[in-house]
């Protein structure tokens, strides 16, 4: 099986990304003498790391088993914005009466929408490609990765990851609307079992170096839920490859994920059922927060079935039957496709880990010190595999961390990163910093500064009033510990708060930072308003009023 049956429908753009990010052509370079760096995996950790490092004069050597970008290119980020966009217009149509325009019905052509998304993610795949890398001067291997010794790694040309489409555990074929795919004994589920696919190097070599990167990443969660593998269920690695609007879609899982695809597909046509075991989405997010979003997501025909639990998967006829129990009971959910979308898997199969004594946990990755050292102390992870953030921003700095610590023996430590993150949902959810419950429990008190939209003159303009921006100061300090902002551009007014919170900077100088009028950013400007008014004590204030008197 060729890479290019991995990346359906097989149309131009796929072949033009499969040419891109592991070309049916290509043929692994003969080592010699030691790499400075041999990277493990070819997502964005790893292609940080390898670029970083080459860059700076190192000897670098690129192990990729699938295809080049790692989820973010090729089934994470980019393709899922790409689906929020499109859905993001259709919204804007059906709304737009609301300021005064009238216009037809839209009407959604769901295989251009994922056409759209496959020429994008197509046109932005050289940025990842093997041949850049190569014109880069880093050596670029495809196949599996494996430890042979402390300072010696095996590639394996002869095969690689498992198709995607097929999701984890996943029997049908996306394509076409969830038709058998392949003989279900023999599909294996997510754990990187399947039997390998072949490439152009049917060769094994041996690469020597003087320290390792392990950027392998991590994948969607295989569920122990009975019948649901037997059904057959998308994942992100199966979804963005359907060309058919599934009319049932239910999602199981309200995180970030969830949410966001969710709220496209309902936006695109399709009767979208959501279920969560929490109180509410975002379970991780303050509840006032999570509801807004929660809110939007039922306003757009997100049915959310809250406090519940699948208890089995059942294929009735062409349905598939998702059992779930809420409070005792039990009811029925039935839809064309089911989308998992609960937690990850970290990818240490085939590495070979414990033959150099690397310690990792199969759910939680491989474990690291704070400069991302492994327990052996030639080798380093960074990115998903690693880390509590899977974010592709928090894998580009982790590896920048490697880079210092790997090549200049430096003492740079990911404690110090300060991550924001952001659910790409309308509206958006960010955070960065501490929750209050975490102030708490380290014994510390806070003063909380909110600002409503509904404050802010631009966000009433634009129709997108809905939210606030949040700051969580220390009592007694302007200093920055957490935000939350709900609103509809979420992810880029973080990034204010997030430099502030990096520098130092407090509200009271940020108070001071004049904003463009009128802008929703100035919601961020209001705040540091809100911290000088508590500035103005009675005593300020009496002091106040008596020079003012005295200088009449």
């Amino acid at each position: 099986m060729s890479y290019l049956e991995q990346l359906r429908p097989h149309d131009t753009f796929n072949q033009s990304l499969q040419a891109n990010v592991h070309p049916t052509d290509w043929v692994n370079p003969t080592p010699s003498g030691r790499y400075h760096l041999v990277v493990i995996g070819a997502g964005t950790a790893g292609l940080v790391t390898a670029a970083g490092a080459v860059g700076l004069g190192a000897k670098v050597a690129l192990i990729e088993r699938g295809l080049m970008g790692g989820d973010c290119l090729n089934v994470g980020c980019v393709p899922s914005k790409a689906l929020i966009a499109a859905a993001r217009q259709v919204a804007a149509m059906r709304n737009a009466e609301n300021f005064g325009v009238r216009s037809v019905a839209p009407e959604v052509d769901f295989a251009e929408v994922m056409q759209r998304l496959r020429r994008l993610r197509a046109s932005i795949s050289p940025h990842d490609s093997a041949q850049r890398f190569r014109q880069l001067g880093v050596d670029v291997y495809f196949g599996q990765g494996t430890f042979t010794s402390s300072n010696t790694v095996t590639v394996d040309g002869s095969g690689s990851r498992r198709d995607p489409t097929i999701g984890s555990g996943s029997l049908r074929d996306p394509t076409n609307g969830g038709g058998s795919l392949r003989d279900p004994t023999k599909v294996r589920g997510a754990n990187h079992n399947q039997p390998l696919v072949r490439g152009a190097n049917h060769d094994i070599q041996t690469l020597h170096f003087k320290k390792a990167v392990i950027a392998t990443g991590a994948r969607a969660a295989e569920l122990p839920i009975p019948g649901l593998a037997s059904c057959g269920y998308l994942t992100n690695e199966s979804l963005f490859s359907l060309t058919e609007l599934p009319r049932r879609l239910i999602v199981i899982g309200g995180g970030p994920i969830g949410c966001e695809m969710a709220q496209s597909f309902a936006r695109l046509g399709a009767q979208v059922t959501l279920i969560e075991q929490s109180a509410h989405v975002l379970a991780r997010e303050e509840e006032d927060a999570a509801r807004i979003v929660q809110h939007a997501l039922q306003r757009d025909g997100v049915q959310i079935v809250l406090q519940s639990t699948v208890v089995r998967v059942e294929q009735q006829g062409t349905d598939k039957v998702v059992v779930v129990s809420h409070a005792g009971q039990e009811t029925q959910l039935r839809g064309d496709q089911i989308l998992v979308s609960i937690g990850r898997t970290p990818n240490l199969d085939g590495l070979g880990l414990e033959t150099v004594g690397v310690v990792a946990d199969p759910r939680q990755g491989v474990q690291v010190d704070d400069r991302l050292r492994t327990s052996n102390p030639n080798i380093y992870a960074a990115g998903d595999v690693c880390s509590q953030y899977k974010f592709t921003h928090a894998a580009d700095f982790l590896a920048r961390i490697v880079i210092q610590n790997t090549l200049f023996l430096g003492r740079a430590k990911a404690s110090r990163l300060i991550i924001p993150r952001c659910t790409y949902t309308s509206p958006e959810i960010a955070h960065v910093g501490l929750y209050p419950a975490e102030a708490v429990a380290k014994g510390w008190q806070l003063q909380t500064f909110t600002q409503p939209l509904s404050g802010v003159d631009r966000a009433i303009l634009d129709g997108e009033d809905e939210g606030f921006v949040r700051v969580y100061c220390r009592r007694g300090s302007d200093r920055i510990l957490g935000a939350t902002i709900v609103a509809a551009h979420a992810g880029d007014l973080i990034g204010e708060v997030v430099l502030a919170m990096k520098h130092r900077i407090g509200l009271s100088k940020i108070a001071s930072v004049i904003h463009p009028y009128p802008t929703q950013a100035e919601a961020i400007r209001k705040l540091g308003d809100q911290y000088n008014r508590t500035k103005l004590t009675p005593l300020v204030k009496t002091l106040f009023d008596t020079w003012l008197k005295w200088t009449r």
